[in-house]
């Protein structure tokens, strides 16, 4: 018998299910840790950043936003909106659309 009878049958993704598969509500987050400490100030405000950017890249993805010409200054927004962080600024949501750049 070959190998690819055995596999299990994978799961409709949102590409080839015969109607919308609904995506969970933002998840959980992990359990939060202190950042280590005796850093510059700008260490923490970049840091922070990031984390904050690839929040919303996922988010985009989860709805549909795929490239970075796709994600304008008030998608981002609205995805930020919708997960519950605060409005980013011009420089996080350009670091959004570098996120979904790089990535591909």
């Amino acid at each position: 018998m070959p190998a690819a009878a055995l596999k299990p049958k994978p799961l409709p993704t949102q590409s080839t299910a015969k109607r919308p598969v609904l995506l969970d509500l933002p998840y959980e987050p992990v359990l939060k840790r202190p950042l280590p400490a005796g850093r510059p100030r700008a260490w923490y405000v970049t840091h922070n950043r990031r984390l904050k950017a690839m929040r919303l890249a996922i988010a985009l993805l989860d709805s549909g936003v795929y490239v970075p010409n796709q994600a304008s200054d008030e998608a981002i927004r609205s995805a930020a909106e919708q997960i519950g962080v605060h409005p980013p600024s011009d420089t996080t949501c350009h670091m959004v659309r570098a996120l979904m750049r790089y990535s591909r």
